[in-house]
């Protein structure tokens, strides 16, 4: 039998595509190498799960008019707050949306909801906003222009233009402004920073790199959340899960082949709560020519978590030399500052 369908304009139709251009969707089942030993998933498995999504439609996006092909590479990721933890069995529903676009970078919003595929009850556990430039794939260093995007209404543009302008600020300011390196102690005294330091040294292989040669964003932060998961848990011994990510702020490219050192330290705590300082240094070990560097930097927030998922106070940080009493200071205010902006959205929202 012959279907007959409305003829639909060639302008219509073309909104349509550059529309579903603009979105990605993907599903996936968490599984328990996913998670911890509670069966909480990895706050790095999820940061995986939303860049992926992120490089997958801006790459696309960058690729979707004639010219030089590229891929996405992930610049930064803005503060990411985990709103409800995920199990094991769950299904991750990701969903990505491009935002913004300026010359030469590419916003986009994620959301992941996760869903008990027994009980149909579905919740929103991260909304995430990440920034990628586009990478020629003749010349790793050539970034190219980003074609520009339709906005349906004047403020979106003027809303995502200051966005832009905001981080990229915030990373110039940020880039080094953690230039020290994490160095063991011999026999510290619990609950100091020295106690639950921890570094991770990995070798950069293919099955961790784009077409470019070059890290994927998601397998550095995962990496990130795992050594400063180790940090939490040195310092409090007991069940711990991601609560939140700062920005999270990519210097430099990792390329395949190099060694990276992922340190992690203990910066504040407040009653409920740790900040831990993650460091991302590479090391081009078969380049001679080429200094170690610092890649990438941020703050974990974790939270001590009981057998029945309740929370824990955790144990008061002492910090012992001028350089942690001032990074302890510093988190303070970073934790004050957060916790008044959530107190002044749920006044906003009551």
């Amino acid at each position: 039998m012959l279907l007959l369908r409305r003829a639909v304009p060639l302008s219509a139709f073309r909104r349509r595509t550059d529309q579903a251009r603009l979105r990605e969707k993907a599903r996936l089942i968490m599984r328990p190498d996913d998670a911890n030993v509670a069966g909480n998933v990895h706050g790095g498995t999820v940061l995986k799960m939303i860049e992926e999504a992120g490089a997958i439609i801006s790459t696309r996006h960058c690729n979707s008019q004639n010219g030089e092909r590229c891929v996405a590479a992930l610049a930064r990721v803005e503060r990411t707050d985990f709103l409800s933890p995920m199990c094991i069995g769950e299904v991750a529903h990701v969903s990505a949306e491009i935002t913004y676009t300026s010359k030469h970078s590419v916003e986009v919003q994620v959301h992941v909801m996760s869903e008990n595929i027994l009980t149909g009850t579905k919740k929103l556990t991260n909304k995430a906003t990440l920034w990628y430039v586009p990478l020629s794939l003749k010349n790793v260093d050539k970034v190219l222009e980003v074609p520009p995007v339709v906005y349906s209404r004047q403020e979106q543009e003027e809303e995502g233009r200051k966005r832009y302008e905001a981080q990229k600020l915030e990373r110039m300011e940020t880039k080094w402004r953690n230039g020290d390196i994490i160095q063991p102690v011999l026999n510290p005294e619990p609950n100091t920073v020295s106690y639950s330091q921890s570094s991770l040294i990995h070798l950069v292989g293919p099955s961790d790199c784009t077409l470019h040669g070059f890290v994927h964003g998601g397998v550095t932060m995962k990496l990130m959340d795992e050594v400063a998961g180790i940090v939490a848990a040195r310092h409090c011994k007991t069940n711990i899960v991601t609560a939140s990510v700062d920005a999270i702020n990519f210097h430099d490219k990792i390329r395949k082949g190099c060694v990276i050192t992922i340190s992690g330290r203990m910066t504040f705590t407040s009653n409920k709560s740790m900040e831990i300082e993650v460091l991302v240094d590479a090391d081009p070990v078969v380049n001679n020519f080429v200094k170690r560097y610092r890649a990438a930097s941020a703050f974990f927030t974790y939270v001590s978590l009981s057998p029945e998922g309740k929370s824990l106070p955790v144990p008061q940080l002492v910090p012992e030399t001028e350089d942690e009493k001032k990074r302890f200071e510093e988190g303070k205010g970073r934790y004050l500052q957060m916790k008044a902006k959530r107190q002044g959205q749920a006044e906003t929202q009551a």
